[in-house]
């Protein structure tokens, strides 16, 4: 099943960086993104998530927050968040099961060499728990600015 905008989206109860838990029925009331990225501590995962952080406040005063969930382990996940200065939680879904509904596990291709891996993705989710955007194949450059354009028409 492919996810679409309009969709509601699929549960999740995740632990996350700074002894914190996510879940969708938490989060329910107010809109939220909720972004996947491969791995902690590589590049283009840490400019994604220095850019959401530097949004924090401007998304904030619109009542939006972020979640990122990775596969990595909440140790990883702790130390990146600390390196960083990283304020909103990063999630743990070492069994990759919500990385799954959310269509974000796919195949990916380095050097012709295919592999299943997390696509970096991002879901702009409504006080309702309804998907209302979604990114998929995200290029770093530019993106949090679309998803904060994005955040303040709801």
């Amino acid at each position: 099943m492919t996810l679409t905008e309009g969709d509601a989206a699929p549960d999740f109860a995740l632990p996350a960086s700074k002894a914190r838990h996510v879940s969708l029925q938490a989060m329910l009331g107010s809109p939220f993104v909720l972004y996947f990225y491969p791995k902690v501590d590589t590049p283009g995962c840490t400019k994604e998530a220095c850019a959401f952080q530097e949004a924090l406040l401007q998304l904030g005063k619109i009542g939006v927050a972020v979640i990122g969930v990775s596969k990595d382990s909440i140790g990883a996940i702790d130390k990146f968040a600390n390196k960083y200065g990283l304020e909103f939680p990063l999630a743990s879904d070492e069994t990759g099961e919500t990385i799954r509904s959310y269509g974000a596990w796919v195949e990916k291709s380095m050097y012709g060499r295919k592999y299943m891996g997390i696509e970096r993705a991002t879901f702009l989710i409504d006080n309702q728990g309804k998907i209302t955007k979604i990114w998929r194949a995200v290029k770093i450059p530019g993106h949090v600015s679309s998803v904060i354009y994005e955040a303040a028409r709801l």
